[in-house]
């Protein structure tokens, strides 16, 4: 029997060692890809997911804010700014959405704090008010369709499963009228992991 327990506790810490990272960080199990650690990346700009997204943030645009998520099934880039409402709709003028732009009929209030919770922001599905949303896809055809998997545009919030899988890169966009004069874009992206090239994390600053 206490040989049996010392069996059952080795197997247990090795298994608990192969959850530590290369830095004796726990990865919650994911394997590493290409040498990337899982999370959020490090030295992400407004402008280099710009770039990534193919959209630009307008040069009146405040609080620009961008992150980028690395994970093992596939990697999450995000992008927030805001503008006046006339900037907005000019902005919303120049990336139409493959469709047309939806609006809730109610809010979830179940959706995981986890993306632009990152960020300090509400995630923009719990919003039910003053919101409109849409796929918008850089240098595509445009589409008389939502690409939206479930084509069920009635449902309060139409979510793909996980990421888009239509073909060229679309950007969920939310455009959010959280005061008289002024509204926040929200642009969340899915990218296939591991072929994403990160920027180079910052050096850290050296001791003493």
């Amino acid at each position: 029997m206490v040989a049996g327990v010392l069996v059952l506790s080795g197997t247990a810490v090795a298994a608990d060692l192969l959850l530590l990272g290369e830095n004796e960080e726990i990865t919650s199990g994911r394997v590493k890809d290409q040498g990337t650690d899982v999370g959020w990346a490090e030295g992400i700009t407004p402008a280099w997911m710009s770039g990534h997204m193919e959209l630009d943030i307008p040069a009146t645009a405040q609080s620009p804010q961008a992150a980028y998520e690395v994970t093992s099934r596939f990697d999450t880039g995000i992008l927030t700014f805001t503008l006046t409402r006339s900037e907005a709709e000019a902005y919303l003028a120049e990336y139409p959405p493959q469709g047309k732009w939806l609006e809730p009929t109610a809010a979830q209030s179940d959706v995981s704090a986890h993306d632009f919770a990152h960020l300090g922001l509400p995630e923009p599905e719990t919003f039910k008010k003053g919101v409109r949303y849409g796929y918008v896809c850089p240098g595509a055809a445009k589409a008389t369709a939502s690409p939206e998997p479930s084509g069920a545009p009635d449902m309060p919030y139409e979510m793909e499963d996980g990421f888009d899988t239509s073909d060229g890169q679309c950007v969920r966009l939310y455009a959010h009228e959280y005061a008289p004069q002024r509204t926040r874009i929200y642009l969340r992206a899915h990218f296939d992991p591991g072929i994403s090239s990160l920027p180079a994390a910052p050096p850290s600053a050296s001791a003493g």
